[in-house]
C-alpha cells in the first residue's frame, strides 16, 4: 500500500515538474532577454560615457590651445565659459548616466538572483532523483513480493503442521481410549 502511495507521489511529482517547467520555462526566457536588454542598455551608457569624456578632453585640450594663442582675452574668457558650461552639463549627464549604469547593474543583480532562484527547479535533477527513487521502488517491490510468497509458504506449512498435530492428537487420544476400554475389559472379565 506504502509502495502504491510513493508511486502516486512519484507521480505527481513528474506531474508537478512538467507543470513547473511550462510555468517558468517562458518567465526565464524573459528574464534571459531582460538581462540580454539591460546588458545592451549599459553597454550603450558605457560608450555613451566614454564618448562623453573624450568630449570634454578634446574641449579641455581646446581650451588650453586657445587660452595660450588667444590675444583677445574676452573672447577666450567667453569660449572658456561656454566650455566649461558645455563641460559641467556633460558632466552632469555623465553622473546621471553612472546613476542609470548603477540602476542597471542593480536591476541585472536582481534578474540573475531570480534567475538562479528559478534554476533550482532543474528539470533534468529532478528527473535524475526521480529515477532514482523509482529504482529504488522497484528494489523495495521485489523485496516486499519474495517476503509475500516466502510469508505465504510460511503459513501453508504451519498449516499443514497444525493440521498432522490435530490428527496425532486425534490418533492419541482414540488410543488412550481404545486402551482404558481395554483396561476396562480386562478388569471386569478378571471380576
Amino acid at each position: 500500500m506504502n509502495d502504491k502511495l510513493t508511486l502516486n507521489n512519484l507521480e505527481k511529482l513528474m506531474e508537478m515538474e512538467t507543470q513547473l517547467r511550462g510555468e517558468y520555462q517562458p518567465k526565464l526566457d524573459e528574464k534571459d532577454a531582460a538581462i540580454s536588454k539591460l546588458d545592451d542598455k549599459k553597454t550603450a551608457l558605457e560608450t555613451r560615457i566614454s564618448e562623453l569624456e573624450k568630449t570634454i578632453a578634446t574641449q579641455l585640450t581646446t581650451i588650453t590651445e586657445l587660452s595660450g594663442k588667444s590675444k583677445d582675452a574676452q573672447a577666450l574668457e567667453q569660449r572658456n565659459r561656454e566650455l566649461h558650461n558645455r563641460s559641467e552639463n556633460m558632466k552632469e549627464e555623465i553622473a546621471a548616466a553612472k546613476g542609470r549604469v548603477k540602476a542597471l547593474q542593480k536591476d541585472l543583480a536582481a534578474e540573475r538572483s531570480e534567475l538562479a532562484e528559478l534554476k533550482k527547479y532543474d528539470p533534468q535533477r529532478l528527473r535524475k532523483n526521480l529515477d532514482a527513487t523509482k529504482k529504488k521502488l522497484a528494489e523495495k517491490t521485489t523485496a516486499a513480493d519474495k517476503l509475500q510468497k516466502s510469508l505465504s509458504q510460511a503459513r501453508a506449512e504451519n498449516t499443514q503442521l497444525e493440521q498432522k498435530v490435530k490428527d496425532l492428537e486425534a490418533q492419541v487420544a482414540e488410543t488412550n481410549a481404545e486402551s482404558e476400554d481395554q483396561t476396562d475389559e480386562g478388569s471386569q472379565a478378571a471380576a
